[in-house]
């Protein structure tokens, strides 16, 4: 079952898979990456097993012109380890109930284009593929 990641410890615990997501962030500006996040409404969720985080989701909740009140999936990711035993599956259930319990009236997610297994995934679990997302980078994250 998903739970949120709100303590400093509930936090470092997810770097180990989030890693496998966002390599280029180094374990010690994590967690003070994350806390400055919070301000803007990002949060962490996690799903456990046998004690040890095997998936975790950043998530936020905003409005926009575009299309009002919505859930937006920052990361998403299993532990390669972990991987087709639902993990995946449990946490997008959850974030898209969470959607419905805080009233949005939509539910998005971005993915790199060369994540094809997650493209499988999210298709599979109902989601769809809405739009495109051009992007400039001016410095490395």
């Amino acid at each position: 079952m998903p739970e949120h990641a709100a303590t400093d410890a509930e936090i470092a615990d997810c770097y180990e898979v989030m890693a496998e997501l966002r390599p280029h962030v180094p374990r010690e500006r994590f967690l003070p990456l994350v806390k400055s996040m919070r301000a803007g409404g990002y949060r962490l969720a996690c799903i456990r097993e046998g004690g040890r985080v095997v998936a975790v989701a950043g998530y936020r909740i905003s409005t926009s012109l575009f299309y009002g009140r919505a859930l937006y999936v920052d990361d998403l990711v299993t532990a390669e380890s972990g991987r087709s035993r639902g993990h995946g599956k449990a946490l997008l259930d959850w974030l898209k109930q969470l959607a419905r319990d805080e009233g949005c009236d939509a539910f998005h997610l971005d993915s790199g284009v060369q994540r094809k297994r997650a493209h499988q995934f999210y298709l599979r679990e109902g989601l769809e593929l809405s739009s495109y997302h051009f992007s400039t980078r001016f410095r490395a994250p």
